[in-house]
C-alpha cells in the first residue's frame, strides 16, 4: 500500500458524555457537556492533554442560545485561540465534519473537533420539579464565531402550511404510507415490518453503552398504543419517534496523519474518513416527484460509494438518519444497503437517544468504535456508511469510513447541482376544487382519539395538493384501509373528503 498522504484527516478520539439524573440541578449545561465530550474524546485518543491544541472548534447549533458556544469550549479547555465554528439549524448536520475533513487536507488546520450537546431532559425535570435552571449568558460584546453557517432554506411550502401539517412526526408518517404502498404491503403487515424493525434496534441500543435506554422494547409494544405509548401519526407511536429528551453531548475528534504520527497517537486506534459526499438541494415534500425516495440520496450514495472504489456489498455497518423508520427505510432502500447489515450502530434516535441536532454525530462516533472492534484479527477493511438528512428529506449527506487507510485516500464531492438538474419540483397549488389521487397520507392522534388526517394529492393535471380532514368516520377508515392511490375530493384547495366511510370499509 503506498504512503498515507500527511494532510489525509484521521479520526483519532471520540467522546460521549451523558447524564441521566433526574435532578435538573445536578445536570450540567449544554457546553459543559460539550466540553466533557471533547475531553472525553482526547482521553480516547489517548493523551487527554490533547484540548489544549485543537485548532478548530465545531458546534451544530442546538435548542440553547449560546453566542459563540465554540468560543466558550476552548476557553474552558485551555485552546483560546481555536477557531469557533457554528452550524445553525437545517444545515446537515455531516457539513461541519466534511468542513474539518477539507480544512486539514488543504493544510489550514492540523487538528480539530466537531461536538454537539442539548440538555432537553434537565429542562424537563426542572418543569416538572419546579426546579429553577439557566444556561450561562455570554456578555453582549462576545465575538460572533469565526465561521457561521446559516441556513436559508424552505421547510415546507404554502399547500403544507395553508393545511396545518408541519409536525416533523406528521410529515415522515407520510412518507412512510408511501413506502408502504411501493412495497405492496396492507396496512397490518407493514405496522408488523417496521415494529420488528424498530425492536431490533431497540435491541442494538441495549447493547451501546452510550444509549440512553438500554431496554430491549418487545415490537408489540412498539407497534400498538398502550399508556404512554400513543399513537402520534399513524401508524407512527410514540416509540417510534426519535427521543430528543435527553442530556447527551458526544465529540469527534480530527487530526491530520502527519500530526497524529507526530504525537505519538495509536494508529491501530484510527478510523479513517473514505469518501463523503452531499446535496445541498432542497426540494419540500408537497413537491417531490416521489415522496419514498429522494434523488439527493440516490445521487450521494453513487457518488460516495465511487469516490470509495467499493459498491454496497462492502458496506459491514450503517448507521442511517433515524428521526422517524421513514427515514431510515428511505435510505436503506436508496442506497442499496440489504438487511444483512445493522442499519443503526447506535441503536436509532428512539431508543439511543435523539438530541435536537446533533444525532448523526452519534452515528459517526459510534460507527468509529464499531470499525474499530471489527478491525482486529481481520486483515480486510471494514467499511461503515453514516447518512444525514435536514428538513423534510430537503438535503442528504453520505459518509463512509474505514478501520484501515484506503489507496484513494479521503474524497469528497458536493452533488448539489447533479441533483438540480434531475431532481425538479411538481408545481403545487393552493387553490383548488375536484379529485386528487391520494400520494401519501397520515391520520393524527391526540392519546387514543383521531383528531384530524393530511393527504397529499395529485391533480388531474399533475400538481400538488395537501389536504386536511376532520372526520373522524372517515379518517379511522383510512387507518384500515390503504388509501395511497385511492381518490379523494378537494375543496377550497385544503379540505379533503371521501365517500361514505361505511361504504368505503365494507367493500
Amino acid at each position: 500500500m503506498k504512503e498515507i498522504a500527511p494532510n489525509t484527516p484521521v479520526i483519532v478520539g471520540v467522546g460521549f458524555y451523558q447524564n441521566p439524573t433526574d435532578d435538573p440541578a445536578a445536570c450540567p449545561e449544554p457546553y459543559e457537556m460539550m466540553v466533557e465530550a471533547v475531553r472525553d474524546a482526547a482521553k480516547d485518543a489517548g493523551r487527554p492533554d490533547l484540548v489544549t491544541t485543537i485548532e478548530s472548534i465545531s458546534v451544530e447549533q442546538g435548542m440553547w442560545q449560546y453566542r459563540n458556544p465554540g468560543k466558550l469550549i476552548a476557553e474552558a479547555i485551555g485552546c483560546p485561540g481555536a477557531r469557533s465554528v457554528l452550524a445553525d439549524l437545517g444545515v446537515l448536520q455531516l457539513t461541519p465534519l466534511f468542513d474539518l475533513f477539507a480544512a486539514i487536507q488543504a493544510g489550514e488546520v492540523s487538528m480539530g473537533v466537531v461536538t454537539g450537546g442539548e440538555a432537553k431532559y434537565r429542562d424537563l425535570r426542572a418543569k416538572i420539579t419546579g426546579t429553577e435552571v439557566s444556561n450561562y449568558q455570554e456578555p453582549e460584546d462576545t465575538p460572533p464565531p469565526d465561521v457561521y453557517h446559516p441556513t436559508p432554506d424552505p421547510f415546507a411550502t404554502q399547500a403544507e402550511s395553508n393545511a396545518g401539517i408541519m409536525m416533523p412526526v406528521e410529515l415522515f408518517a407520510v412518507i412512510e404510507s408511501a413506502l408502504r404502498a411501493e412495497q405492496g404491503l396492507d396496512i397490518e403487515s407493514h405496522r408488523d415490518q417496521v415494529a420488528e424493525l424498530y425492536s431490533e434496534f431497540s435491541e442494538i441500543a441495549a447493547a451501546n453503552p452510550h444509549a440512553w435506554n438500554r431496554e430491549p422494547v418487545a415490537a408489540s409494544d412498539i407497534r400498538n398504543p398502550a399508556g404512554k405509548n400513543t399513537m402520534l401519526a399513524f401508524p407512527y407511536t410514540k416509540k417510534h419517534n426519535s427521543q430528543w429528551n435527553v442530556n447527551q453531548s458526544v465529540a469527534i475528534l480530527v487530526c491530520s496523519v502527519e500530526r497524529a504520527r507526530a504525537l505519538g497517537l495509536n494508529e491501530s486506534q484510527w478510523i479513517y474518513p473514505v469518501s463523503a459526499a452531499q446535496s445541498r438541494h432542497v426540494v419540500c415534500l408537497a413537491e417531490q416527484r416521489a415522496l419514498h425516495t429522494h434523488p439527493g440520496t440516490v445521487v450521494a450514495g453513487q457518488r460516495a460509494y465511487e469516490l470509495a472504489g467499493i459498491s454496497a456489498d462492502n458496506i459491514v455497518a450503517a448507521d442511517l438518519y433515524s428521526c422517524f423508520p421513514s427515514a431510515v427505510q428511505s435510505f436503506a432502500r436508496d442506497l442499496k444497503l440489504k438487511r444483512n447489515i445493522p442499519w443503526t450502530v447506535t441503536g436509532s434516535m428512539a431508543f439511543a437517544g435523539g438530541p435536537y441536532n446533533h444525532g448523526a454525530l452519534d452515528g459517526v462516533a459510534r460507527m468509529v468504535e464499531v470499525l474499530r472492534e471489527k478491525a482486529e484479527g481481520d486483515a480486510a477493511p471494514g467499511y461503515g456508511l453514516t447518512s444525514n438528512l435536514s428538513g423534510i428529506f430537503g438535503k442528504q449527506a453520505v459518509a463512509i469510513f474505514a478501520n484501515k487507510p484506503g489507496p484513494r485516500g479521503y474524497r469528497y464531492e458536493d452533488v448539489t447541482d447533479s441533483v438540480a438538474a434531475i431532481d425538479k419540483p411538481v408545481p403545487s397549488i393552493t387553490e383548488y376544487d375536484g379529485p386528487a389521487s391520494v400520494l401519501g397520507y397520515t391520520v393524527v392522534f391526540h392519546k387514543d382519539t383521531i383528531t384530524h388526517g393530511f393527504v397529499y394529492g395529485e391533480t388531474p393535471d399533475g400538481k400538488r395538493v395537501v389536504a386536511r380532514s376532520d372526520n373522524q368516520e372517515a379518517l379511522k377508515v383510512m387507518t384500515q384501509k390503504e388509501w395511497v392511490g385511492e381518490t379523494v375530493t378537494i375543496s377550497d384547495g385544503k379540505l379533503f373528503s371521501i365517500e361514505s366511510a361505511a361504504s368505503v370499509v365494507n367493500q
